[in-house]
């Protein structure tokens, strides 16, 4: 496993593979994918086209986005995460 300081701040794509294993045969089975990837500390942004060929997005929001959105609409923690402020 890589040291977290060896890892990129932000990982890019222009493809991604899925794999899956199909519940009813146990068979794996791995695809090539034309669609963008990009993760940060954010998340995981996967963007590709519809079958009509509009754009489309989908977000995977990292545990500590979210906490971050849950504290802008007031959601968050009640005490301060910097107790000197």
């Amino acid at each position: 496993m890589e040291k977290h300081e060896d890892l990129p701040e932000q990982i890019e794509a222009d493809t991604v593979f899925v794999e899956v294993i199909d519940r009813s045969t146990g068979k794996k089975f791995r695809r090539k994918l034309p669609i963008q990837y990009l993760e940060n500390g954010n998340g995981i942004i996967l963007s590709g086209e519809t079958m009509d060929g509009k754009p489309s997005q989908l977000h995977f929001l990292s545990a500590l986005a979210l906490s971050r959105i849950h504290e802008l609409f007031g959601k968050g923690a009640e005490q301060p995460k910097c107790q000197d402020h």
